[in-house]
């Protein structure tokens, strides 16, 4: 469970192809190549990269009604979507092993008629597995169904262990506590929070946690989404939708990149796993700082299908 060691890792703030998943997919691999090249074992790339956040389209719904071209933007997106397995992951599975990365990549996942918001994971190696988010924030309920506690995992690696926590999850102190007890070391948080204030966020999730935070968001202007959907928080091409805000934050909550405002940027830091125990001697939040005696939480992981064969 340990890890030892050091490494460079990479977030990589960018602009998604917007309901293009061929094109998103091309992005992703220069995009790769770049972190790679860079020097990074590992690149992270922001929340629902494929095929994009959709912020500011409405898909035509206000409360008690939906209008027909709402549904044909949905179906739009719907169809840009990644199945998982499919062929997008095989193609991302790909890419990782040609950049020999581990990768991390917010991806808007189809399972029969419902879209997820889900990151997935891989190493040189291949697919080691997915998390979906538990809790759409807001109207992204319109568009996302709800993940369950199936898919939180924590994966050992040759950097570390690796997790994922999505954008607002990060204020849900239960769920950062069941990965904390998991032993993560390199703390993902894919995000589409561009506000001045995720900052404090991330730097108190790795103080608290005494784990490394990589937080991903993208750039987005309207020039980003198709032309003919309309977008209700941007109107000409370069208006801005997301600023970015991406960083990479250190056991302690230093700041070690970032935040990135200025654009598509990879941000780059050394990891030094090290620095995990050098920071839990005065503080492990699920370990000799705990109170069991007073607190305690129980994690359901099982599968919460709405169909079940009878035992």
């Amino acid at each position: 469970m340990v890890g030892h060691g050091s490494f460079k890792a990479a977030v990589v703030q960018a602009a998604a192809a917007g309901f293009d998943l061929d094109r998103g997919l091309e992005k992703v691999g220069g995009l790769a190549e770049q972190a790679r090249a860079g020097g990074a074992e590992l690149a992270v790339f922001p929340e629902a990269f494929l095929p994009g956040y959709p912020r500011g389209v409405t898909f035509g719904t206000v409360l008690g009604d939906r209008t027909r071209e709402g549904r044909e933007h949905f179906r739009r997106y719907f169809d840009a979507s990644v199945e998982v397995p499919g062929p997008a992951v095989d193609q991302l599975a790909a890419i990782a092993a040609a950049t020999t990365l581990h990768l991390v990549i917010g991806v808007v996942e189809r399972d029969g008629g419902t879209l997820y918001c889900t990151v997935l994971f891989f190493s040189p190696d291949g697919y080691l597995g997915k998390h979906r988010k538990l809790m759409p924030t807001a109207a992204e309920r319109l568009v996302w169904g709800f993940g369950d506690g199936s898919t939180m995992p924590v994966f050992q690696t040759p950097l570390g262990r690796l997790g994922a926590v999505i954008c607002w999850e990060n204020y849900m102190p239960l769920l950062r506590t069941a990965m904390y007890a998991k032993g993560i070391q390199i703390y993902c948080a894919p995000t589409a929070d561009s506000r001045e204030t995720w900052l404090s966020t991330m730097r108190h999730v790795a103080l608290e946690g005494r784990c490394f935070v990589l937080s991903c968001n993208q750039v987005t202007r309207r020039s980003d989404f198709p032309e003919d959907i309309p977008n209700v928080l941007a109107q000409e091409p370069d208006d801005l939708l997301s600023t970015g805000g991406s960083c990479i934050i250190g056991p302690l909550g230093e700041i070690l990149a970032g935040p990135a405002r200025d654009g598509e940027e990879i941000l780059f830091a050394d990891i030094d796993l090290d620095e995990i125990a050098r920071g839990k001697f005065d503080f492990d939040v699920t370990g000799h700082y705990a109170r069991p005696d007073v607190f305690r939480l129980i994690v359901d992981e099982a599968s919460k299908p709405s169909v079940s064969p009878a035992p």
